[in-house]
């Protein structure tokens, strides 16, 4: 695989073959949906985001599949997204947040990117979303549910944010996720 870049306090860490593509919820937004999640779900260390490829193993060398990302989102104009309000996915009981704006370019993003070294055939179809709280027992869902609406109701601050960049992460043990790599939108002119 060649040599690893990662420096720092995840230069060690022990990694799982485990990938995806996130958008990283920027400010006092993402600063917000983090407390929020660390309240309805106190044992996660979160990073606001929404993901544009879910977690997947890769059967190519990381730098790969980040080449692939690179290429791809390069000619990915940035885009608004807003979001909305609080549901949940009833197979899993995930509490979300729903997507609004953006929703149809993350859809575009994700179909354009699920190929070649990033493909996956993935449990459920994609859904555009922000996970709160997730493997929490059935009988919570619903008063969790309810927390997080009250507090997604109180929350005073702008619901929208400019997508520009994307990260590639890769899962370690204990569910703690590594940046691999930053990918600018609109870094590259889009080919016609």
């Amino acid at each position: 695989m060649g040599a690893d870049p990662i420096e720092g306090p995840w230069a060690g860490a022990a990694r799982l073959n485990i990938f995806a593509l996130v958008i990283y919820i920027p400010g006092p937004l993402g600063d917000f949906l983090d407390d929020l999640r660390r309240d309805l779900v106190p044992h996660y260390n979160p990073h606001a985001h929404i993901s544009v490829l879910p977690p997947r193993p890769l059967a190519v060398p990381w730098q790969t599949a980040s080449e692939q990302v690179r290429t791809l989102i390069g000619g990915w104009a940035p885009f608004e997204i807003a979001l909305t309000g609080i549901q949940v996915f009833p197979v899993t009981d995930v509490i979300y947040i729903e997507v609004g704006a953006g929703a149809a370019e993350l859809r575009g993003m994700h179909g354009a990117m699920n190929a070649r070294a990033l493909a996956f055939e993935e449990p459920f179809p994609y859904h555009p979303h922000i996970t709160l709280a997730q493997e929490i027992p059935h009988e919570d869902v619903a008063a969790t549910f309810e927390r997080a609406s009250r507090r997604w109701s109180d929350f005073a601050g702008a619901r929208t944010f400019r997508a520009e960049r994307a990260a590639f992460v890769q899962n370690a043990m204990d569910n703690c996720w590594i940046d691999l790599e930053q990918c600018s939108l609109g870094a590259v002119p889009a080919q016609r």
